[in-house]
């Protein structure tokens, strides 16, 4: 069942590149690989499981394979992939299942693609309670992204331990670098060894001058890898240099201009370990604190209302790239519950203000985000509704926060402490989990605290950024909850009235 190469001549595998096809006529055990992203890291991983798959179909035998995932996004989307390369292997699926916590849009638990002769391929987000209780061959796809790797290793471990059912199971890792430290860094040091720079001249990956030896075994320790005498591990380095030369359609220069992130460029695209990463928003928490109170639409008519609700909203603005998303939340006890979300795709700005304009009308406070193509949007709204600079004593409604890694850290840690005193309700929604739960809280080497979140089809942690802003605006302090600072001719108001009321009573 190990040689899939029976099969090959019958399905379509020519465009699987160089690299991918080393990994796919690998047949190891244990395998990692340490791949930069968009390289297709699940395209070949998922070759290789229903390739062996469609052996075991045809010799009316049973394979598990056992996918999981840093989140649910992930999960389904590498499940997606499977189910592609079934459709091209024409294997027919008898079944598909996904089963969630409570139904509906509850957390994963699992989704399951089941065929004739009873082989199945089960996707589930990679957590300890969710990987436990099978016996299958196991996928980590970016396991350094795991919430809790170390746990989520020794919970899996025996899902790989039972030979007697199904044969000797295979342990497979793909994954780009996310810091140094988690469990995913240790098995990978622990197993690719570089040569000594005393034993030859490193060169840059892909530049010019070196051999293809050298183009394929150099890893992002610098020099050459080189095994120790029985590694338990094979490993596979896949830059994206290396996936360049070949044959993946790529203009390298263009893609880390456009980045324009050097750190971010080095771990992402030139698979280097650097930094220590952490989630900032773990599911649970965020589960937590979902509620069926807490809204992402309201009706029209809300907006024209006399409602004394106290409104507070935070956008974070978009155009070409990234969506404009406007979180709107309100006080309610003492947490701050969420009562729109709203989003603008692709919007063109007029469009957008005018959409805004009769929610910016009804709410006390807005904290926009003031870079790049948001600087235009704020002055714009700041003429129509004024500014909010209790510095320059300045009491409109529109706060421009210009977006500086010191914003970065003080908006997103208190998130955090929001979610973990439980101060705040969202929706019940998945895109909105996964939108959370996409944010890492980032050391640096030099110790510099910062905060990072992928680029996704659905955005770049946008409603995680305006929820951020959301609770800036009402005030949020990590004590005592959220509280809406009044301006300074709301309390002056308040005053007189008193005054006048105790006037009439007699006082």
């Amino acid at each position: 069942m190990n040689d899939i190469n029976i099969i090959n001549e019958y399905v379509p595998g020519d465009q699987l590149l160089k690299y991918q096809r080393d990994w796919v006529d690998d047949h190891a055990r244990w395998k990692f690989g340490l791949m930069a992203r968009q390289v297709g890291k699940d395209f070949s991983a998922a070759f290789e499981g229903m390739a062996e798959c469609v052996v075991a179909e045809c010799c009316g035998e049973k394979i598990d394979w056992l996918i999981a995932s840093p989140s649910e996004r992930q999960s389904l989307e590498a499940l997606a992939k499977w189910k592609r390369w079934a459709e091209a292997f024409q294997l027919t699926l008898a079944d598909y299942e996904e089963l969630r916590e409570g139904g509906g849009e509850g957390l994963l638990r699992s989704a399951t693609m089941t065929f004739p002769h009873g082989s199945r391929v089960i996707a589930v987000p990679g957590k300890p309670d969710t990987v436990r209780g099978f016996c299958a061959n196991v996928l980590f796809t970016e396991f350094a992204f795991f919430e809790e790797p170390d746990a989520t290793w020794r919970a899996v471990y025996a899902t790989i331990a039972n030979s007697m059912s199904g044969g000797v199971k295979k342990m497979r890792i793909i994954t780009t670098p996310h810091g140094i430290g988690n469990k995913a860094h240790q098995i990978w040091t622990e197993n690719f060894h570089p040569v000594g720079r005393d034993s030859i001249e490193p060169k840059n990956p892909g530049s010019q001058g070196s051999t293809e030896t050298e183009q394929h075994e150099r890893g992002p320790l610098g020099g050459l890898s080189r095994s120790t005498e029985n590694p338990l591990w094979k490993c596979h380095f896949v830059d994206i240099h290396k996936a360049a030369k070949d044959g993946l359609p790529v203009n390298i220069e263009e893609l880390r201009a456009g980045m324009a992130d050097p750190d971010g460029w080095a771990e992402e695209f030139e698979c280097h370990f650097h930094d220590v990463q952490a989630v900032l928003l773990p599911y649970e928490m965020i589960a937590a604190c979902e509620s069926i109170e807490a809204t992402a639409s309201v009706p029209a008519d809300y907006w024209q209302s006399a409602l004394p609700d106290p409104l507070v909203m935070g956008i974070d603005f978009g155009r070409s790239h990234n969506k404009t998303v406007a979180v709107t939340s309100k006080q309610a006890g003492d947490v701050q519950q969420t009562v729109e979300i709203l989003e603008m795709d692709r919007t063109p700005t007029p469009e957008q203000i005018e959409r805004l304009r009769p929610r910016l009308r009804r709410v006390r406070r807005v904290c926009l985000d003031y870079t790049g193509p948001g600087v235009g949007l704020g002055d714009f709204l700041v003429k129509e509704f004024g500014q909010y600079d209790p510095a320059r004593h300045l009491y409109g409604k529109i706060e421009l926060c210009q977006f500086t890694n010191a914003l970065k850290v003080e908006i997103f840690s208190k998130l955090r402490m929001a979610f973990e005193k439980r101060s705040v309700r969202v929706p019940v929604s998945r895109t909105l989990r996964e939108d959370l739960h996409s944010v890492n809280r980032v050391c640096t080497p030099s110790g510099q605290i910062t905060y990072r979140a992928p680029h996704t089809p659905d955005g770049h942690a946008d409603r995680c950024t305006a929820l951020a802003l959301a609770l800036r605006a009402a005030g949020y302090r990590a004590a005592a909850g959220p509280r809406i600072p009044r301006r300074r001719e709301e309390r002056s108001t308040d005053t007189y009235r008193n005054q006048i009321e105790r006037l009439l009573m007699g006082g």
